[in-house]
């Protein structure tokens, strides 16, 4: 049994490499995730330029949040649709990693982070003696617009995430699901699909997005019908895809986060938003090394990683 030590920084062990389709340019793009010493921090550079090619995927970076997160460089480089692979190294604990990307736009695969997930773990992990680092969060902040909102509070050694959401359409209808994000089984929110109303496609490719989009990386529902014939993956899978994108949002904070977290009609923009609220009193967080051995749990998911032996 292979054992891995939680509370030291973590980079993968070898080379990852994957290749598909962006869901919005429709390109086909190749990554490869390589391993990164301490400190080095999530990275990804754009291999098809040769110059001004890092991109650091802060949340100070983010220049667009509609239908995915965009982090620019202040050249004007991109990278988008980064969430669920951001999902997939936060809750597999990855502090450290170069991500060479040869376009602009991170693949979307089959719409989930379960590619990703299983990717890294049959990779492996390269362990060091570095303590990992987390956000504590000092006070509670808030964000909203109009009916949507946001929040985050401090909790003890949690990740707790509450997500609701409100549609008219009758499969989607109200969802809501609650997390703990280092404890709790999250192979269903890493599992989940994104999706979309099928009465919304026309207006989106109008739009020029999700060039790349189809059945097999996408849920569409249409009026009462899911246009995907295998169905859903799990009962709140709507809900659940919502909080892999909060969980691959809040790691552009550069750190695990301890808080507690409460969302009703959110997205990237929201969760940016807030990101940016707390970031701009260093009175609303604290960055803690971690180096207590025994604690009540790990600040990582060790239920993604029961297949590693």
């Amino acid at each position: 049994m292979l054992v891995v030590s939680y509370l030291t920084q973590k980079t993968v062990k070898n080379n990852i490499s994957f290749s598909g389709i962006a869901l919005h340019s429709g390109h086909n793009v190749n990554v490869c995730i390589k391993p990164a010493k301490p400190d080095y921090g999530i990275v990804f550079k754009r291999v098809d330029l040769k110059l001004n090619n890092i991109i650091y995927p802060n949340f100070n970076n983010v220049t667009n949040t509609s239908l995915n997160t965009t982090v620019e460089n202040e050249f004007g480089v991109k990278v988008s649709t980064i969430e669920h692979l951001m999902g997939a190294l936060f809750g597999l604990g990855i502090d450290n990693a170069l991500i060479e990307i040869d376009d602009e736009e991170v693949p979307i695969l089959d719409g989930s982070a379960k590619v990703f997930i299983d990717k890294i773990i049959s990779s492996g992990f390269e362990v060091s003696n570095s303590p990992i680092k987390v956000i504590k969060i000092n006070k509670e902040i808030k964000y909203s617009k109009g009916e949507r909102f946001i929040s985050i509070k401090p909790s003890t050694l949690s990740l707790d995430i509450d997500f609701e959401l409100k549609y008219e359409n009758q499969i989607i209808g109200n969802q809501r699901n609650k997390v703990k994000v280092y404890e709790d089984d999250l192979r269903d929110i890493y599992n989940s699909r994104t999706y979309c109303l099928f009465e919304d496609i026309e207006i989106i490719k109008k739009n020029g997005l999700a060039k790349g989009g189809s059945l097999e990386n996408a849920i569409v529902v249409k009026d009462d019908e899911i246009l995907n014939s295998e169905g859903l993956r799990n009962d709140k899978e709507f809900v659940n895809h919502k909080i892999l994108d909060c969980i691959g949002d809040l790691y552009t904070s550069g750190y695990r986060i301890v808080a507690s977290i409460k969302c009703s009609q959110g997205g990237h923009y929201l969760t940016n938003q807030l990101l940016r609220e707390v970031f701009r009193d260093k009175q609303n967080f604290s960055i803690l090394e971690i180096k207590e051995k025994k604690l009540p749990h790990t600040l990582i998911n060790k239920n993604l990683l029961r297949s590693i032996a």
